[in-house]
Order: C-alpha cells, then sequence, then structure tokens
C-alpha cells in the first residue's frame, strides 16, 4: 500500500498496486460529478470496463480522451465507418465492435437528451434524488454490486437507446461519479460524499 501521510493511509483495498490507481481513487473515485460532458465520459469508460479491469481502463483513459475527441457527444455522434475503422485499429483502446457502435450510440442518445431541454447531469442525479446516497460499508465484502436506483436507471437509459448500461455498470458508474458513497468507512475519502457537492 502507498502511503503518504498518517492520515491518508488507510483507502479503500482496491485502489492499491500502482500511482495512477491511488491518485484515482484519492482525487476523483466518489466524489460527486454534475458535469455533462464528464459524466458522459465516464458512462462510456464504464461501459468499456465490462468483463475487463477498472485499471485496465484507467490505463488508457488518456488515450481514449484523444481518439474520441475529448469525448464530445456533438462530434461522435458523427463518427462514419472510416473513424470506426481507425478506432478497431489503434491499441491504444479497448478495440471491441461493439463497444465503439455503443459509444457512438449513446453519444446520439445523450443529445436526445439535451435536445429535450433537460441537462444529462440533472437527468442522471434523478435517480438518486439529486444527492448522494451515503453508505457505510466496514469491508469490501458488504459493498454491492448494484442498487435499486442502477437498476432503475440502467432500464430508463435502455428505454432512451443507450448500450452498455446494465444494472452492474450503472452501478460501478454511480459509485465512480459519487452518486454513491462507497468509500469504506475507514478509507480517508469516506467524507468526501458528506462535504463535496
Amino acid at each position: 500500500m502507498l502511503q503518504n501521510s498518517s492520515n491518508t493511509d488507510s483507502v479503500c483495498p482496491w485502489c492499491t498496486g500502482f500511482d495512477l490507481y491511488r491518485q484515482y481513487h484519492d482525487e476523483e473515485w466518489g466524489l460527486p460529478l454534475r458535469d455533462d460532458r464528464a459524466l458522459f465520459e465516464l458512462l462510456i469508460l464504464e461501459g468499456a470496463q465490462a468483463g475487463l479491469s477498472w485499471s485496465t481502463v484507467l490505463k488508457k483513459r488518456e488515450h481514449y480522451r484523444l481518439v474520441f475527441d475529448g469525448f464530445k457527444p456533438e462530434l461522435i455522434a458523427c463518427y462514419d465507418e472510416a473513424k470506426v475503422a481507425a478506432l478497431l485499429a489503434d491499441p491504444g483502446i479497448i478495440r471491441n465492435r461493439a463497444k465503439v457502435a455503443a459509444t457512438i450510440q449513446n453519444a446520439k442518445a445523450f443529445l436526445a437528451i439535451k435536445e429535450s431541454g433537460q441537462s444529462f447531469s440533472d437527468y442522471l442525479w434523478q435517480f438518486v434524488d439529486g444527492r448522494p446516497i451515503q453508505n457505510n460499508w466496514l469491508n469490501m465484502g458488504e459493498v454491492p454490486t448494484s442498487a435499486p436506483q442502477a437498476v432503475a436507471m440502467s432500464k430508463a437509459l435502455q428505454k432512451l437507446g443507450f448500450k452498455f448500461v446494465g444494472p452492474t455498470i450503472c452501478y460501478a458508474f454511480m459509485q465512480a461519479s459519487g452518486m454513491v458513497n462507497d468509500h469504506l468507512v475507514t478509507c480517508h475519502r469516506h467524507a468526501v460524499g458528506h462535504t463535496a457537492d
């Protein structure tokens, strides 16, 4: 385990192993996120993780941002077959045709929400009534892989045409975006959900 100081020694066990993982845990994971584009990026990356580890995706995140035009939905929604072919030939991302196609489809669905007059952030945060759910887990064995709110989000997103948004993916997304505070109570970041907005 990496140690920064006496008050930051205790962390969630899943984030140990390499510096980038620990940095992500300490600076991003569980911090309430309300920016539309950033939420879209996170949802796409959580979908890309399906069947893989988050550490794999995290290591590729900067390259994803580069080749997916900063995760700007208005650009991604216009990707053609030539762009798809280029993406599938790029070893810097997860070269899965279904996941690349889902990214394009999800960009179109994102834009449809925006065109309806609602922000993507407001749409997603409604599933937790606009405020983070505060959990108080003592160990990783207690942390669930889904919740009723994630199931509801999954069904709603799928109805709008989103892909790779099953309940487990949605719950991981909710954890990462701070809609659910699943830092262990022994983790120095547990208080983040109580203090951040």
